[in-house]
């Protein structure tokens, strides 16, 4: 039986270097676009640059893979809790976490292989982060609440994405902050056509990702703003996943009017 990829070396190697990787270790011949090499940062710095945090206490990343943006949270928070379902993926961020740096072995083609190894930025506090395993559509209640939820990539590889949308309220704080990116990649083998949010004709008209969220989550969040945001994944030296992944910012009311 063949191993899921999120537990396997192959899907371990690609995630760390996505996550970790300097230009010169994704690609060093220029090819890529350079803002698509920091996703994981942009998804912290630039979704949540110049506004305002009423609290900077804790921060929630779930479907947190091996943690490199919850590592950039812990730039401005003070606690920070992140949660993946792969336990290949949580091993990996509290290595990091612990030890600041790993080694992998980056595939160049076919059995060829460098060895390199991945940091994270030194001027980052990793005792404020832990990271645990957990099902997104079953978080407990003991997390508790926080300034800030980020979500990654998370909706459209859940089976129930409704299950999730409908626990962050309780998740997120009266005026704080929740961060959502998702290409939309909406298919059946991750979730079922009945759960998706978006991607699907109602009644004639289309219903894009945006749209289911805004029917979820409104009027308990507010949105902020919409930004693209783009990615890379390294398969080997001459073959790149590039994607442009839909971000948006919400504020949970409760709070300023």
């Amino acid at each position: 039986m063949k191993q899921p990829y999120y537990e396997s070396d192959e899907g371990l190697s690609q995630y760390l270097l996505f996550h970790y990787g300097t230009e010169q270790d994704i690609s060093s011949e220029r090819f890529v676009p350079k803002k698509a090499l920091s996703f994981p940062v942009q998804c912290v710095s630039t979704t949540l640059a110049r506004l305002s945090i009423p609290s900077n206490e804790r921060a929630l990343d779930v479907g947190c893979a091996v943690g490199r943006s919850s590592f950039e949270l812990a730039r401005r928070f003070t606690q920070v809790i992140g949660v993946d379902f792969s336990q290949r993926f949580v091993t990996a961020a509290r290595r990091l976490a612990k030890k600041g740096s790993v080694t992998i072995e980056r595939v160049d083609q076919g059995e060829l292989a460098s060895r390199i190894e991945l940091s994270v930025p030194p001027d980052i506090d990793r005792s404020r982060v832990r990271f645990t395993r957990g099902d997104a559509e079953k978080l407990p209640s003991r997390l508790g609440a926080f300034d800030v939820v980020l979500a990654s990539n998370l909706i459209c590889r859940l089976r129930h994405p409704s299950r999730f949308l409908d626990r962050l309220p309780a998740l997120v704080r009266p005026d704080g902050l929740l961060v959502l990116t998702t290409p939309s990649t909406w298919k059946e083998i991750h979730t079922p056509r009945a759960h998706w949010v978006g991607g699907f004709n109602r009644e004639g008209h289309a219903v894009r990702t945006l749209d289911g969220l805004r029917e979820q989550l409104e009027p308990t969040f507010r949105l902020l703003r919409r930004l693209d945001l783009p990615m890379v994944i390294r398969e080997h030296q001459r073959k790149f996943e590039y994607v442009i992944v839909e971000a948006t910012v919400w504020r949970r009311s409760g709070g300023r009017s």
